[in-house]
């Protein structure tokens, strides 16, 4: 038989019948996202505010879209290598972060060699809460009000013990404010972690303990910790009794924690908008709701552009504020 040569007219349909179907078999060759366990890595030790809003958006997600989402503590340095592990692994949509005001905000102020850039180095994916801070104190403590605290303080400075988890966050930073402006001086005990912290105040090994609503409002419940005041504008809707630092007459003092997703930069936007839905939809649900703002905070959610906008403002926000208080950690 014969077989002659195809012509160039029809080379050229069959060169590009292939050129058009090579991708496309090629695109569903692809496992569907995801295809493999999902790691959201929270930058703090288990047990606190952090951790709780992770597990409880990471469980949801798993359960609603039938995933596997682990939860993966990375703690130290601020929260710092937890969010540059992150940063740093592969922009597939199989590693996040749970980041939040005091590592993403704040530290780029406190650092002078970050290892991570807080818009460059990640994709916002969705905002989840946001709860500000508490100052609460043993249940026996002889300090009822702030003014109570501040008149204790200034006559014995450096006397009365403050602590906090991590030098630089939100809690330490809202702590050297109220100090600033009250003209008291406490001595500060910095923790890794909320977890030794709580069991030292709850025990009384040190006075006074400053961190998100989250973190202390189990024990505030069950009687052991007393709240002193809050940093809100407005009065927490689970501490209603509790005052703001801005109500008893110090103008406009405000500090709050905000959490959120994040991915590598370079994650495809259909996987960020898979992922932004899936939390979303998590948000919306009314036991995981219920969860966050029984624990203290207010339920986020939205685009990923509102998240990123959020970091626009909040980074230099924070600058100011760091500034200001003279915080370094280098």
């Amino acid at each position: 038989m014969n077989f002659r040569p195809l012509s160039r007219a029809l080379h050229a349909a069959v060169l590009g019948f292939v050129a058009v179907v090579t991708p496309f078999d090629s695109a569903l060759a692809q496992p569907a996202y995801p295809a493999k366990p999902i790691r959201l890595i929270v930058p703090f030790p288990p047990g606190g505010g952090t951790d709780m809003i992770a597990r409880t958006v990471a469980q949801k997600m798993a359960e609603q879209n039938k995933w596997s989402v682990v939860v993966d503590n990375r703690p130290g340095a601020g929260g710092n290598l937890g969010v540059e592990a992150a940063a740093k692994a592969a922009p597939d949509g199989y590693t996040l972060v749970m980041g939040q005001t005091s590592n993403l905000a704040i530290n780029p102020w406190l650092y002078a060699k970050l290892p991570y850039d807080p818009i460059k180095s990640l994709a916002p994916v969705a905002l989840v809460s946001s709860a500000p801070i508490v100052m609460a104190a043993p249940a026996n403590t002889p300090y009822k009000t702030f003014a109570d605290l501040v008149t204790a303080a200034k006559a014995r400075p450096d006397g009365i013990t403050l602590g906090y988890s991590g030098n630089g966050t939100v809690a330490h930073l809202a702590g050297e404010q109220a100090q600033k402006i009250s003209g008291m001086s406490l001595r500060h005990v910095p923790y890794k972690g909320a977890g030794q912290a709580m069991t030292d105040l709850v025990g009384g090994q040190i006075d006074l303990y400053m961190s998100a609503i989250p973190t202390l409002l189990g024990q505030v419940r069950n009687g052991k910790l007393r709240p002193i005041v809050v940093t809100s504008l407005a009065r927490s809707s689970q501490l209603p009794d509790t005052p703001t630092l801005a109500e008893l007459g110090y103008k406009d003092f405000e500090a709050s924690s905000w959490y959120g997703v994040l991915a590598p930069a370079g994650t495809p936007e259909a996987i960020v908008q898979q992922l932004n839905k899936a939390i979303n939809r998590a948000l919306k649900q009314a036991d995981v709701a219920e969860k966050l703002r029984s624990e203290g905070g207010d339920v986020l959610g939205g685009t990923p552009q509102a998240f990123a906008q959020l970091l626009r403002t909040e980074v230099p926000r924070w600058g100011r504020i760091v500034k200001d208080s003279g915080a370094s950690l280098d």
